[in-house]
């Protein structure tokens, strides 16, 4: 099987919506597909979650979310304000084993950033892709800001040696600013490489059939690249 996780540099960026298209594009090429969001912050108990979003639009209905926190924090802070316990990340490692043996793809969406902190120890999503040896897809905002949060982000990766799976535009502007067209360059110069796609604003209410045709034009032409197919078939150690 293969792990991919989708992080971001900030919340509310789109980072719900690139997992749902990656997930969608690698079942429409006949993969089998689980979804897991170790923490979700925000939502009160019984509120449709990201993982609901994810299976509405791409149609993968192999979802898992862990625990789920009321308030709009850091899930080690809302589990605290909460008084509820916080996400064990053996907890959720032992989870993707579980799910590793049926499955050629698991996408484990993070919570905000690649270093928020999940427990009072200081775990990370940067933590979990380094037990997993998983590539990191970086979802970014189009926008002031972007180039400084992603460039501290992709040197957070290389410091701890984890593998850059790409870097996605989470929301596109229908008319762009001169900032968000320059930024496209400047990111790919940061990356290293062209960014690997562009989700239009606006993605996360189409249908499944329009979100899928979206997740084509938009993330499809990396899969010569970043998205290769056989990605989905490699298998990274769990």
């Amino acid at each position: 099987m293969s792990v991919l996780v989708v992080t971001g540099t900030g919340t509310e960026i789109g980072k719900t919506v690139v997992t749902a298209a990656v997930a969608a594009l690698a079942s429409d090429r006949g993969r089998s597909v689980a979804v897991v969001k170790p923490a979700q912050t925000g939502l009160p108990p019984g509120a449709p979650g990201d993982v609901d979003l994810v299976a509405a639009l791409s149609g993968v209905r192999d979802v898992h979310e862990g625990a789920r926190y009321p308030d709009p924090l850091a899930p080690a802070t809302a589990a605290r304000r909460a008084g509820l316990p916080a996400v064990d990340l053996g907890d959720v490692r032992a989870h993707l084993d579980k799910l590793a043996a049926h499955r050629d793809l698991v996408l484990v969406e993070g919570a905000g950033g690649l270093l928020v902190r999940f427990d009072e120890h200081g775990s990370t999503v940067a933590d979990l892709a380094q037990q997993l040896r998983a590539p990191v897809l970086v979802v970014v905002s189009a926008g002031l800001g972007t180039l400084n949060t992603t460039a501290l982000t992709l040197e957070a990766l290389a410091h701890r040696g984890l593998e850059l799976a790409g870097v996605v535009v989470g929301s596109w502007p229908a008319d762009p600013d001169l900032a968000c067209r320059g930024n496209l360059a400047d990111l790919a110069s940061l990356a290293g490489r062209p960014v690997a796609g562009a989700i239009p604003a606006g993605a996360g209410l189409l249908t499944p059939a329009d979100f899928l045709a979206t997740a084509r034009r938009s993330l499809e032409p990396s899969l010569g690249g970043t998205f290769r197919a056989q990605d989905f078939q490699n298998s990274h150690p769990m």
